[in-house]
Order: structure tokens, then C-alpha cells, then sequence
């Protein structure tokens, strides 16, 4: 989706600079930036809470397994000196596998959050884009583009319509949107 939007982006960028310089002047270019809807959005902000939620019960998760190891390596530190050198290594083996899944814990967290996150947006963009299609057409732009493009050198703030999106979008397809996936319990 994010390749999609760069894509169109690239198009309306490249579509304002074949025009002559005269008909140039005469179009009208607004821009928003896609990320601060996403985020200031009624339903951004429903997201980003469900987010903050899934986020905060992962972090409890690794923090208990995290105190877990901490203990079991205290324990096996104290034990050091009374233990056999293979029931040492057993034990620090033991540990490292413990550690291990630990760590691939950790990282799947992370990749569950991420997926998360791109579901949720993903859901979202089409409904914004069909706001700012609408903006576009009511306010009768000749291109509307994405801030967050790295294309654009140069915008006149006025023409940010960011603020508008938000507006439109919080007054009927923001509610309309589907409610952010659920994480697994």
C-alpha cells in the first residue's frame, strides 16, 4: 500500500512538472500529510489506543519472563561454587535456551505489533483516500499530495489540507472504518 501511494505520488509530481509553466500557474496543488491523519483521526486515535493496550500486555509478558531469567541466573551464579562442573553446564545450558526463547519472544512480539499496526492502517487508507478524493473534487484540486513523499522540495503551507482530511474524515468514513483488528489472546 505504501509503494502504491509513493507511486501516485510520483505520478501527480511528475504530471505538475510536464506542464508548461503557464498552466502550472493555474493549477491548484494541495497537500497532506498522511501520517498526521492517520494519527490525529478519531479512529487513528481508537487505533493507537488498542495499540498502546497490545503493546503494554506484551511488555508485561517479557518483563515477567525477564525477571524469570534474571532470578534463574542469580540462582545459577550461587550455585556455581556447590555444583559439579556437568551440572553446572546443565544448568547454564538450561539457561541458554530459556534466554533463547526469551529472545524469540521478544522479536515475535515485535513482528505481531508491526502486522498489527499495518492491518489497521491498511484498513484506514482507502476510507482517507475516499475523503481526500472528495476534498479534492469539492475544492477543485488538480492534485492533492502526500507530504511524506520525499519528491515534494517545496509546499506552500497553505495548501496543506491535513487538518481538513481529519475533519471530513472524523464526520462520516472515520466512522464508518473498521474497527482495529484484534490481537491474539
Amino acid at each position: 500500500m505504501k509503494r502504491h501511494m509513493y507511486a501516485i505520488g510520483i505520478l501527480a509530481v511528475a504530471l505538475v512538472f510536464a506542464l508548461s509553466a503557464t498552466e502550472a500557474a493555474a493549477q491548484k496543488i494541495g497537500f497532506i500529510n498522511m501520517r498526521v491523519i492517520l494519527h490525529d483521526s478519531e479512529a487513528g486515535k481508537k487505533a493507537q489506543a488498542e495499540m498502546k493496550k497490545s503493546v503494554e500486555k506484551k511488555k508485561a509478558e517479557i518483563a515477567k519472563k525477564e525477571e524469570e531469567l534474571k532470578k534463574l541466573k542469580d540462582e545459577l551464579e550461587k550455585q556455581k561454587s556447590v555444583l559439579t562442573p556437568e551440572a553446572y553446564r546443565e544448568k547454564e545450558s538450561s539457561y541458554q535456551v530459556k534466554f533463547r526463547d526469551y529472545q524469540r519472544m521478544v522479536q515475535d512480539a515485535n513482528e505481531e505489533l508491526a502486522k498489527k499496526e499495518q492491518a489497521i492502517t491498511s484498513k484506514m487508507i482507502p476510507d482517507i483516500i475516499k475523503v481526500v478524493e472528495k476534498v479534492g473534487k469539492d475544492g477543485k484540486y488538480d492534485a492533492i499530495l502526500d507530504l511524506n513523499n520525499p519528491v515534494i522540495v517545496y509546499h506552500d503551507k497553505e495548501d496543506n489540507l491535513t487538518k481538513k482530511i481529519i475533519d471530513e474524515y472524523n464526520k462520516g468514513a472515520g466512522k464508518s472504518a473498521p474497527a482495529p483488528a484484534k490481537g491474539k489472546k
